[in-house]
């Protein structure tokens, strides 16, 4: 059974501890603002790399620039030891996993698309039957709340046509960032959601890894010689 080490929401604050496990997951916000001419993702790559981890997955996120804006130049970093995913899946440890960065519009971020049909077809390239899904904002309503001025509990900001792609793909593991305060973990309808922000509200990495184990679901085996 694997041990999946999820973080999420680095950005290049990579002064804590990753704990050991067999497949480490990053929900994206691996760099600041990371573009084609800055060494950030270079930096975050050599970090991500170095990692003991056996499988090393990632997706962008809204700081995640060079991604959306030069992939093809942006892909010549990636080491042979690390997988990106961008609307795609890949099978390690007997499970499915898929990975997207978009979100819903926030000003001029990466990865942003309109709530409602824009960001609707996104969600539907997700398929039925993966065991992981690695997005990088929250569904509405799950571990996406913002603080107000007062450090309290704000608005559920998270995105509503995600949550029903997730109702109806029902991964079993569905891990995501993008809102700070919002870390931690929450099992609803069969799905663990967690929130592996690692990076505060201030950009202090005062979040702690989240770990799980999951499974591979064994297919069942029929006989047919009745």
């Amino acid at each position: 059974m694997p041990l999946i080490v999820c973080i999420s929401d680095t950005h290049l604050r990579h002064n804590f501890d990753v704990p050991p496990g067999d497949i480490l997951i990053h929900a994206g916000d691996v760099t600041s603002k990371g573009t084609i001419h800055n060494n950030e993702i270079d930096t975050f790559l050599q970090w991500f790399s170095s990692l003991p981890h056996k499988h090393k997955i990632f997706i962008a996120g809204n700081h995640d620039f060079v991604f959306e804006k030069n992939p093809r130049e942006a892909a010549l970093y990636i080491p042979d030891d690390v997988i990106y995913l961008q609307d795609s899946e890949v099978t390690v440890e007997g499970l499915r996993i898929y990975g997207s960065p978009w979100q819903p519009l926030f000003h001029h971020w990466a990865f942003n698309l309109p709530r409602g049909t824009p960001i609707r077809q996104k969600w539907k390239l997700i398929p039925k039957g993966i065991d992981v899904l690695i997005t990088h904002g929250p569904p509405l309503g799950i571990l996406d709340h913002t603080l107000d001025h007062y450090d309290r509990m704000g608005s559920h900001v998270g995105c509503r046509d995600l949550r029903e792609r997730v109702r109806y793909v029902k991964p079993r593991l569905h891990v995501f960032g993008h809102i700070h305060c919002g870390a931690g973990l929450e099992t609803v309808d069969g799905t663990t959601f967690i929130n592996a922000s690692i990076c505060d509200e201030r950009y202090v990495p005062n979040n702690r890894p989240i770990t799980t184990f999951l499974d591979p679901l064994v297919p069942e085996v029929t006989d047919d010689q009745g």
